[in-house]
């Protein structure tokens, strides 16, 4: 029997196909509340992780604990006062970190100063409430069909309105309308002084100011202070209501209120019926990083003598390119570990309401004060490899789309794929009855160079992202973003390892003696 062969047997006796080894499906928490969970009934409900989430990695933990007051000061290092101040943003290695190993007490009191200054406002508040307002419209009442993420242990089968294209083209139409560039703004500024004379004549225009394009960058100081505070209380109701009042049986306690707080204690919240992680992670996080650098762009564009930064532009247009991509995958995401896997705690919601307004669009950010001075064919020469990174990674994943829909019966770059027939039970706990299922673990075309090889193209993206703010010129701090990817995935690659071997057993083994690499062939 040849090889292809031997992995592509099918052993038909239990389940069907559900899930690709990256993704799986999860084995749901114990259906127990929190004040009466014991270990194992926690441990059943881990999802096949040995330590819950990113607080196992003591690196990434250390920056769990700063990261409040880090954002603060990434949000101050690239506001309009840092200019009028001696921190040396743009030479951190050769002149900030000396100047502060000087004089430690005025560097440690700068610091706590330049992180305290930034603070909630009105503004900041009004803004951020009333994108969360448009956004939780269009999740309401645009059409998309519905769809299903994997069915947990406890018989819980999540469903979405596949909506986020239509969600993603008319939140950033509607923030286009309601600016200075809209046409209810000064003729002038208007991009379609034409449409602006339709608007007018039928009084659209008398319900409302229009606001500068710019607002995001304007207000983001204080948008961040106040989405900061919120989260905070936020992932605190999320870790109450996971254990008095969960939305399914996949809720549990640690025993660990600071586990429970970080890696949360439900899987699958909702409130009225809206679904609290998609909401966050999607509709509100995704959209902001989206929208946020032609914001950026235009206050920058504006700021500089009506000079356009070429590295901010196509960091801006590869960018929302590439959320563009995210909401034509968002059903597979609703399928990853973000979801199946990682509780709704302060990890993931309190990452995706702050951390990355904070760090994803630092680097675009950046640019508004120290633009990146780079030539519109440099600038452009870096936009191509940063699509590229965007397009193979959306070819990664939608090849394992393909795959898991036809339940292995397709063709992987011109050959019949070649993958493992993996076992797992899950067990219901209400009844004890265990059941037999099954997952084809993909090994062919992308997905067997590396376990994770769309990690590496999503890399390529971050990268030159970061390129695109010329750090030669600005410095290291524009690599934030990448540098915190990088680890990042590593570590997530290193936890699906770990889950993916308790839930397949030896099967995963043989897995990974087809595929021994996880994001980087032949390195890593």
């Amino acid at each position: 029997m040849s090889n292809q062969n031997r992995y592509n047997l099918r052993k038909r006796t239990g389940g069907t196909v559900d899930a690709a080894p990256s993704e799986p499906v999860i084995d749901a928490a114990s259906p127990k509340k929190a004040a009466d969970s014991s270990s194992a009934d926690y441990k059943s409900g881990t999802n096949w992780v040995h330590a819950g989430g990113i607080e196992a990695n003591p690196y990434l933990f250390v920056l769990l604990v700063v990261s409040p007051f880090l954002s603060l000061l990434l949000a101050y290092a690239t506001g309009g006062d840092i200019i009028n101040n001696d921190w040396r943003v743009t030479y951190p290695l050769t002149e900030m970190l000396p100047a502060c190993a000087s004089d430690l007490s005025a560097c440690v009191s700068s610091t706590l100063s330049a992180g305290m200054s930034v603070v909630p406002t009105m503004e900041g508040a009004k803004f951020v409430l009333t994108f969360m307002a448009v956004a939780l419209v269009l999740e309401r009442f645009l059409p998309g069909k519905i769809e299903v993420g994997p069915e947990t242990a406890t018989g819980h089968v999540p469903r979405y309105v596949d909506n986020g294209v239509a969600h993603c083209f008319v939140y950033s139409v509607l923030f286009f309308l309601g600016s200075n560039l809209g046409p209810c703004g000064e003729s002038s500024e208007q991009l379609s002084p034409a449409l602006g004379s339709v608007f007018e004549k039928i009084g659209v225009c008398e319900l409302y100011t229009p606001y500068s394009f710019g607002i995001m960058y304007d207000v983001f100081e204080s948008s961040l202070s106040f989405l900061n505070i919120f989260g905070i209380f936020f992932c605190m109701f999320l870790t109450f209501k996971g254990l008095r009042f969960p939305s399914t049986q996949d809720s549990g306690s640690s025993g660990s209120w600071v586990k429970d707080y970080l890696w949360g204690t439900e899987l699958y919240p909702r409130v009225f019926g809206l679904d609290l992680k998609r909401f966050i992670n999607c509709r509100f996080s995704m959209t902001y990083w989206q929208i946020a650098g032609f914001s950026f762009c235009y206050r920058s564009y504006i700021l500089h003598g009506n000079v356009m930064d070429w590295g901010l532009f196509f960091s801006a247009l590869s960018q929302y390119l590439y959320l563009v991509k995210f909401f034509f995958w968002e059903m597979g995401y609703m399928r990853s570990i973000d979801i199946i896997v990682d509780r709704a705690g302060y990890e993931i919601q309190w990452g995706c309401l702050v951390w990355v307004p904070a760090v994803y669009t630092f680097h675009s950010r950046f640019l508004v004060q120290h633009p990146s001075g780079l030539s519109y064919t440099a600038a452009l020469s870096l936009f191509v490899l940063s699509m590229a990174g965007v397009l193979l990674n959306y070819a990664a994943d939608r090849e394992r789309d393909v795959f898991r829909a036809s339940k292995g019966q397709c063709k992987v770059w011109g050959s019949k794929p070649r993958y493992i027939t993996a076992k797992y039970t899950i067990v219901d706990p209400k009844t004890g009855k265990s059941t037999q299922k099954t997952s084809l673990l993909l090994a062919s075309g992308f997905w067997g160079m590396a376990r994770h090889f769309q990690y590496f193209f999503e890399l390529t993206a971050a990268y030159s992202w970061c390129f695109l703010a010329n750090p030669l010129d600005n410095g290291v701090l524009v690599m934030f973003y990448a540098l915190f990817l990088t680890g990042l995935l590593v570590d997530r690659s290193k936890r699906d390892t770990e889950k993916c071997q308790l839930k397949y057993g030896k099967y995963y083994d043989e897995y990974c003696e087809l595929v021994p690499y996880k994001i980087v062939p032949g390195i890593f």
